[in-house]
């Protein structure tokens, strides 16, 4: 099997099961939700969500994947991992060493003013459920592509575990974010990151919002004392909301302080919050 093949079937293996995760979870929340939020909330969060979702796959999706492969393909015969023999131990070794590094990624995100520009537009959702995975600028995106492709340089890593580590980080994006009740959350969490570490992520306060940055493995928050065990009494940002995709947009490039004033010109196509 030629290595082009093999990240084909992989890639492929890979975004089927992010695509059944995607539809386990909406039913869980569906049975199960661990918050009932006001109807008319959850209606134009989920709205706003899948809108930026379309949007930036339109964008992005294609963009993102030729650039990870292409680097992936010129470059895995270098960097720090290229000489170790290919198998199981090496997956595992580069997708730990991704994690840390989209870990990093985001910590930076939060505390760097113009990081946080488009990546506070993630965190404007008055709801939190599955399609709040979906919700991120274009542009957050977009930057967070030359850094992935630097990670790919520096370790060497083939095109086909790229497209695995991309889609199970997808996966548990999906998980993460999903408003459902597990059993025994709190020893899971003690692993990896669970719905229960990340609802504190997206905590009104800065105080709780600014930890649990863990994407997959629970034990980076732990090592650099960024990991925080609290119900948040709220979800979203207090200051600034966007109830439409085209406010959602616009938001990245609004300070907080002007914009309920400018808010008031972009037409809401999202109704009124009362259901």
């Amino acid at each position: 099997m030629n290595t082009e093949y093999a990240a084909e079937v992989v890639g492929n293996v890979f975004m089927t099961v992010a695509l059944l995760s995607f539809f386990i979870l909406l039913a869980l929340e569906k049975k199960r939700p661990h918050i009932r939020f006001d109807r008319g909330i959850s209606r134009e969060s989920i709205l706003t969500n899948l809108s930026a979702f379309f949007f930036n796959n339109i964008f992005l999706t294609l963009l993102r994947a030729t650039s990870l492969f292409f680097i992936a393909q010129r470059f895995s015969g270098h960097g720090l991992l290229h000489s170790v023999e290919e198998g199981p131990i090496k997956w595992l070794m580069t997708f730990f060493l991704y994690d840390l590094a989209i870990y990093f990624w985001h910590v930076i995100n939060h505390h760097n003013d113009f990081l946080w520009r488009f990546h506070k537009v993630h965190h404007s959702d008055k709801a939190f459920n599955l399609t709040t995975g979906f919700r991120f600028h274009v542009l957050d995106l977009f930057i967070e592509i030359p850094y992935k492709c630097l990670f790919v340089i520096l370790i060497g890593v083939d095109a086909h575990i790229v497209l695995a580590m991309e889609a199970i980080q997808l996966v548990f994006i999906l998980f993460h974010h999903s408003n459902i009740m597990i059993p025994n959350e709190e020893k899971l969490s003690g692993f990896i990151i669970t719905p229960f570490l990340h609802r504190a992520h997206h905590s009104s306060l800065r105080s709780e919002h600014d930890s649990n940055y863990g994407i997959v493995f629970a034990v980076w928050d732990r090592v650099f004392g960024t990991r925080q065990e609290v119900t948040p009494q709220k979800i979203g940002l207090d200051v600034i909301m966007a109830d439409n995709f085209l406010q959602l947009f616009c938001l990245a490039f609004l300070t907080e302080g002007h914009f309920k004033k400018i808010l008031k010109i972009i037409p809401n196509f999202g109704g009124n919050k009362s259901d």
